[in-house]
């Protein structure tokens, strides 16, 4: 077995070879997410990326790029699908290159809201970014109780 990974936010292990959390043709009940990714995919593309990345590129740097390769021959879904290998790897989900590759190229749309499915199955709100992610996660460790350890009896 690999060595395991850690969520970004949670720091919680994760278990290697997991499915993902909903299917790729997944319709689901988000009509927000199903509109921005048919119809501007490059903002939800910003905000997988933003996630994936920890915060180090921002939504609308990686949504401009990715508008730019679309708008300069179609070549977004190989940037795409390069995060969709990074996701998989920070949270052991099972596939590979060339899976993702196939999965950006005749599917794009479908791809990136799989992608974003599983951040907020992981706990995260893409729309917020990386920055406010980790505050309510930091704000939500402080405000629970620690766990009470019994003492023994005699």
């Amino acid at each position: 077995m690999a060595n395991p990974t850690f969520a970004p936010v949670t720091g919680v292990p994760v278990v290697s070879s997991v499915e993902w959390s909903s299917g790729l043709l997944h319709g689901g009940g988000d009509c927000g997410l199903w509109c921005t990714t048919c119809w501007c995919p490059c903002i939800t593309f910003g905000r997988v990326a933003e996630i994936v990345d920890r915060g180090s590129t921002s939504c609308s740097t990686s949504a401009a790029l990715y508008g730019l390769l679309c708008h300069l021959g179609g070549f977004q879904w190989i940037y795409s699908s390069m995060y969709r290998g990074k996701l998989r790897a920070q949270y052991g989900i099972t596939g590979g290159p060339c899976g993702d590759c196939c999965v950006h190229f005749f599917c794009e749309r479908c791809a990136l809201r799989q992608e974003y499915r599983e951040l907020v199955a992981r706990g995260y709100d893409p729309m917020l970014g990386w920055d406010l992610n980790v505050q309510r996660a930091a704000a939500a460790a402080a405000t629970t109780a620690p766990a009470m350890h019994q003492q023994m009896m005699r």
